[in-house]
């Protein structure tokens, strides 16, 4: 939890007390739903709630925006950005039900009102949302082609809408038909080594009305 204060400094104790569960959550649903490696599970601050706000220091949500994860497993990205961004709603999206169950009690341990589930197919979803979040679910190719339509046409960030990308290693070939894809460096963020190739990429995406 410490990794997450040394970050995040600003944290209210409503949002402290939520990261603080995380772990103890986790480590009690892993035992009936393994939704978070063995070994990850000990690093979970570093690995899955740390890396997934890495998006949150390439784009601070503002109050009123909706976001969608994509392929969310176990909640990440999104839960970690729910605490983080309590004013934002978030809409955690996966195939798999047993890891939306997880996530859905996760939830309820926690007490986050900003955050719906759907057990589905992202193609299946019919809202618009300011930005998809995910972590690496994906070729770029191929998600950009499930959620091109899933944006609004209005921008209420500095980014423009469209994808947030936790990705890592070297994505030259993957994103070379993307040209407007900016890549931020989570090194540039945080210091320790699990981030030295790691990514968050923002690919804006034109309204489709």
């Amino acid at each position: 939890m410490d990794i997450i204060l040394k970050y995040f400094p600003n944290l209210t104790e409503t949002q402290i007390e939520q990261f603080s569960k995380l772990q103890e959550l986790y480590k009690n649903w892993n035992l009936k739903i393994n939704v978070v490696s063995r070994k990850d599970i000990d690093e979970l601050y570093l690995r899955h709630v740390l890396h997934s706000l890495g998006i949150a220091k390439v784009m601070p949500f503002k109050p009123g925006a909706k976001v969608m994860d994509v392929g969310t497993g176990g909640g990440f990205p999104g839960i970690p950005l729910a605490i983080l961004f309590p004013e934002t709603q978030f809409h955690l999206v996966d195939s798999i039900g047993k890891k939306i169950k997880v996530v859905d009690e996760v939830v309820e341990g926690l007490g986050l009102e900003n955050v719906k589930t759907t057990h589905g197919r992202v193609e299946e979803v019919k809202d618009t949302y300011d930005f998809i979040v995910s972590r690496a679910v994906a070729q770029m190719e191929t998600f950009h082609r499930w959620v091109r339509n899933k944006v609004h046409k209005k921008h209420i960030h500095e980014l423009k809408n469209g994808i947030l990308y936790l990705k890592g290693g070297d994505l030259t070939e993957e994103l070379a038909d993307f040209s407007k894809a900016t890549i931020y460096n989570l090194p540039d963020f945080f210091e320790e080594d699990f981030f030295e190739t790691k990514k968050v990429v923002h690919l804006p995406l034109k309204y489709r009305g």
